[in-house]
């Protein structure tokens, strides 16, 4: 219904076809920032966005920099704003300003959707506007700007392995490889390089954990262990062992093998049902502190530590297994820091209730790896 709404606002002020003249437009963007959840401040938001619609084509590089600030929410007013000002200037027969858009767009500390609006149009007014950004977009910080140079790249190694012309696609598929974050990117170029005979280390590209004492299984039957502080999250000592579902439990060394970084309980401790395990490892940051994002797939109930803070918690049993499922940010300290997971499995006995694993990867907001400085976790 929302979006509905928002359509229906960008098609009225088509209709209306006029512009209003250069004004100061923060004050109403500044409305359309402050809109909340729940429809908080939609009524005056709706007031702006009728004023900010009719706003002149030249002020649409100070609109775009508003999604600078935005969240998810308000991303999604100034987008219609802005595409309610371009149309209606381009059905009039208006040009757009090109020369502000380039230089948003060029300007990388901007927000990475606000500069790819601007490139989409200038797309609209200039086609060979592609050829002269995406060329130098693979280390853009705009995923969907990368995402249309890695396709690039993978097209230029793609006719050179046709050709047979081993070396050189090797070269492009491995420069394609190095850019990409998307998964299906990832996997093709992986795909090709291993098909050339070259070696291709996954995990360290997606930045996924591999080396980890693994200890269990304690018991959660009834999913009662989900809330029970089993020995683990009151101190971590290697060396202890402590009572566990079926007898005395200690700490288990687990290096990963697995291209996307599974750790996988049922082989790890043998497949049952009804229990929890831990994971733990040491991740060594350089010599200053820095944020990061824990991104962690898993079909099972999770909670994930920090240096013994509780960053993240799931309580959800096969609900899925997306790359990525789960993101939380957080700060790494200079030198050591102790990450501790705990994985519970219910008791359902289906088939596809049976993974009872983690994967887990440290990267920043772009999906690039950032890696322990002792190189294999």
């Amino acid at each position: 219904m929302r979006t509905l709404l928002l359509v229906l606002m960008v098609l009225a002020s088509v209709i209306a076809g006029r512009a209003a003249p250069a004004a100061d437009l923060q004050p109403l963007l500044d409305v359309l920032l402050a809109v909340g959840p729940e429809g908080a401040g939609h009524e005056k938001a709706t007031v702006a966005w009728r004023q900010l619609s009719l706003a002149d084509a030249a002020q649409l590089p100070d609109i775009l920099a508003a999604l600078d600030k935005a969240g998810p929410l308000t991303a999604n007013w100034i987008r219609t704003v802005v595409d309610a000002v371009a149309e209606r200037q381009l059905r009039g027969g208006g040009a757009l300003p090109v020369a502000g858009l380039r230089e948003f767009l060029a300007d990388q500390t901007h927000n990475p959707q606000g500069r790819r609006l601007a490139y989409e149009l200038l797309l609209r007014v200039d086609p060979s506007a592609k050829e002269r950004w995406i060329p130098k977009s693979l280390d853009d910080p705009s995923l969907e700007m990368r995402r249309d140079a890695v396709a690039r790249v993978i097209g230029q190694a793609d006719a050179l392995f046709g050709q047979e012309k081993k070396d050189a696609a090797v070269a492009e598929y491995r420069r394609a490889f190095t850019a990409a974050r998307s998964p299906d990117q990832i996997r093709h170029t992986a795909g090709k390089l291993r098909e050339l005979g070259q070696t291709v280390d996954l995990p360290r590209h997606y930045g996924f954990i591999q080396r980890w004492k693994v200890i269990g299984p304690f018991d959660n039957v009834g999913e009662k262990g989900y809330a029970v502080a089993y020995p683990p999250e009151k101190k971590i000592d290697l060396d202890a062992k402590h009572p566990g579902k079926n007898g005395q439990v200690g700490w288990i060394d687990f290096i990963g093998q697995h291209d996307m970084g599974m750790v996988d309980f049922n082989k790890i401790l043998a497949e049952e049902k009804g229990v929890v395990a831990y994971a733990t490892t040491v991740f060594h940051a350089p010599d200053k502190s820095r944020e990061v994002q824990f991104r962690i797939t898993t079909f099972n109930a999770i909670k994930l530590w920090l240096n013994g803070r509780l960053i993240d918690e799931h309580n959800v049993y096969h609900g899925g297994s997306q790359l990525d499922q789960y993101v939380c940010s957080a700060q790494l300290k200079p030198g050591a820091n102790v990450i501790l997971v705990k994985v519970c499995q219910n008791e359902q006995t289906q088939s596809w209730a049976k993974r009872w694993s983690i994967q887990l990867r440290v990267c920043d907001e772009r999906g690039t790896a950032i890696l322990s400085t002792d190189r294999d976790r």
